[in-house]
């Protein structure tokens, strides 16, 4: 049976939009780590993902991990998924993992973007913030 990670990953790989947009609740809330308050709602999180497809170079999965979390949200035990990758941006080499928590009928309500090295977390932050901008989706710094 294909679950919602599964369709999730395939839509990343694909860099296939609309594939995520059926997968996400309304009220998700991304937790970047380039932000300090989380990207709320369906638009703004779709909007990012836009910025993210095309930002990032090479991207790929490497590993996945399945279990319960509690969420940030509301501190509620939730079925999770961590889903670890590999991606370039401006030449930087990135090792990150991204978290999900789905809600009882199979939808991603909440996700977590962990990143490291430091450096490659500000390149990444930089380009996404320009990429925000272009798309008017954030003002200009």
């Amino acid at each position: 049976m294909t679950t919602a990670v599964d369709r999730f990953r395939a839509a990343v790989d694909n860099r296939d939009l609309g594939a995520l947009d059926d997968l996400f609740t309304e009220d998700i809330r991304l937790y970047s780590p380039v932000k300090f308050t989380p990207f709320e709602g369906r638009p703004a999180v779709l909007g990012l993902f836009g910025v993210l497809l095309r930002t990032f170079e090479d991207f790929r999965y490497v590993g996945e991990f399945a279990g319960t979390s509690q969420t940030s949200a509301d501190g509620a035990e939730a079925p999770s998924a961590v889903l670890l990758f590999r991606a370039t941006v401006g030449g930087k080499e990135i090792h990150g993992i991204d978290l999900l928590h789905l809600n009882e009928n199979g939808r991603i309500k909440e996700f977590t973007v962990m990143v490291r090295p430091a450096s490659a977390v500000q390149t990444l932050g930089e380009a996404v913030l320009a990429g925000l901008v272009a798309d008017g989706l954030a003002p200009a710094p």
